[in-house]
């Protein structure tokens, strides 16, 4: 049931109460990014539902069931299995059209691939069911762009005979339309809406046996969705599964974590993951970018348009400029200046210059241009986030090496300091995610710290 989800001790546990029948109504799957959670769930959801042949002396659908309900829970399009909640399509999607043409260049595990790619493009599309979108007027402007992926999709079988330029050339048009429809369709946080809707959906009567809701990351909610999601799981419909995935179950609330157990999935070995790239997406052991990457995760970062590794550099030139900003606000002789403002320029300017981007800047609106043109406008889905993150983590990056007596200044940190980041990120986040430009959002983020912060050290 679980053999395509190898080195994972979690699965075990799980086929173990399917056939025991003691696995509860709702159930957490938890652990790092691409440890296999999300397929599990898809494979409990099948399991659920499956009105096929068993597994020989157990209660679980066998792997290889052909009846009509587990033929369209492996096309993802059973209508008895809702899925939402963000993760990271675009990367997934990107990998699989990788795949896919080099399969077409070798002229072999063509099949394969292309289950690969249409599957990591059913998962975005999934998202889009018009239950979770009724009466939202955001979906009537997605239509159109919804019908261009699923016309993507049908493509795809139509590619592989099509020869491997062809694949090559109409890749690049697929990623696009699925990079927008993640892009502007898929929020970083689940919405109340969806939440409410799901729970509505969960309330009416299956198509088969079992109806599953699966929400993906369901750390990302608002605050009104984890309240909502908190009545479903405290009274649950008799058919109905409900399955919560999360890397950070830390995150989630205790009242929520009180109702759903937990199974525990884990970091895998290299070589295992090493597999797992073999099997999904075709790699070769000795390919250079699969060798250089620690974890599947890892690997398809490599297909996104702007890596962690490029961010950094955006990230620093911003925190040098804001700092030198500050500093020139506070209108001290250098010696005088915090030893927090003075370490964040010292350690986030190199960085910066290294990469090409040059000094740190005066003109807000010349360095924020720089930023978009980098970044693609932060279009695809989850790239601003990831930059907060990182702008964040270099921030406290540059207090490693407090300034001590003898060197001058003080090397107490003030707790104000990191607030400022904290809150002005935060801020950034939301005005993001209700659909604010980046542009104007930056502009804020970078006059908001630099005016707490130079109220915090004028005196």
């Amino acid at each position: 049931m679980f053999d395509h989800i190898p080195g994972q001790p979690a699965t075990a546990q799980l086929a173990a109460d399917l056939e025991r029948k003691r696995l509860p109504p709702s159930v957490l799957l938890a652990g790092p990014v691409a440890s296999g959670k999300g397929t599990a769930a898809l494979e409990l959801a099948r399991v659920f539902s499956c009105a096929g042949r068993m597994s020989a002396g157990t209660s679980a659908a066998d792997a290889e069931c052909d009846c009509p309900s587990c033929a369209r829970h492996r096309l993802l399009s059973h209508p008895d299995t809702l899925c939402l909640g963000p993760r990271d399509f675009s990367a997934e999607i990107a990998g699989a059209a990788d795949a896919f043409v080099c399969a077409a260049d070798r002229g072999h595990d063509m099949e394969a691939r292309e289950r690969t790619f249409v599957l990591s493009i059913k998962k975005l599309l999934a998202r889009f069911a018009v239950v979770l979108w009724e009466d939202d007027p955001k979906f009537g402007k997605l239509t159109n762009l919804i019908l261009a992926v699923e016309e993507d999709v049908e493509e795809i079988s139509v590619l592989k005979k099509s020869g491997a330029e062809t694949a090559r050339k109409r890749r690049s048009a697929i990623l696009k339309d699925a990079v927008k429809l993640e892009a502007e369709g898929i929020a970083d946080a689940i919405p109340i809406n969806q939440v409410r809707r799901a729970a509505a959906w969960a309330h009416l009567a299956p198509v088969g046996k079992r109806k599953t809701l699966i929400i993906e990351n369901a750390d990302r909610m608002q605050e009104g969705a984890r309240n909502s999601l908190l009545k479903i799981l405290e009274e649950p419909p008799p058919a109905v599964s409900i399955i919560l995935t999360t890397c950070h179950e830390q995150a989630l609330l205790p009242t929520i974590l009180s109702r759903v157990r937990p199974y525990r999935f884990v970091q895998r070995a290299p070589e295992v993951e090493a597999e797992v790239m073999r099997r999904v997406f075709g790699v070769d052991a000795q390919d250079e970018k699969s060798a250089a990457a620690l974890s599947i995760a890892a690997y398809l970062k490599t297909f996104l348009p702007v890596t962690d590794d490029a961010l950094r550099p955006l990230a620093a030139y911003l925190a040098a400029s804001v700092a030198m900003t500050t500093a020139l606000c506070l209108r001290r002789p250098a010696s005088d200046l915090p030893w927090e403002l003075v370490a964040l320029g010292k350690y986030a300017a190199p960085i910066a210059e290294a990469a090409g981007l040059g000094r740190p800047v005066k003109n807000m609106q010349a360095l924020i241009e720089k930023l978009l043109a980098s970044t693609g406008n932060f279009e695809m889905r989850g790239l601003f986030s990831r930059f907060l993150q990182t702008l964040l983590a270099l921030v406290g990056e540059s207090l490693a090496e407090p300034p001590d007596a003898e060197r001058g200044g003080s090397g107490g940190l003030s707790p104000a300091y990191l607030d400022i980041w904290r809150v002005c990120a935060a801020e950034a986040g939301a005005s993001v995610y209700y659909n604010q430009k980046p542009a104007a959002t930056l502009n804020r983020l970078a006059i908001d710290a630099r005016r707490a912060m130079t109220a915090l050290w004028r005196v």
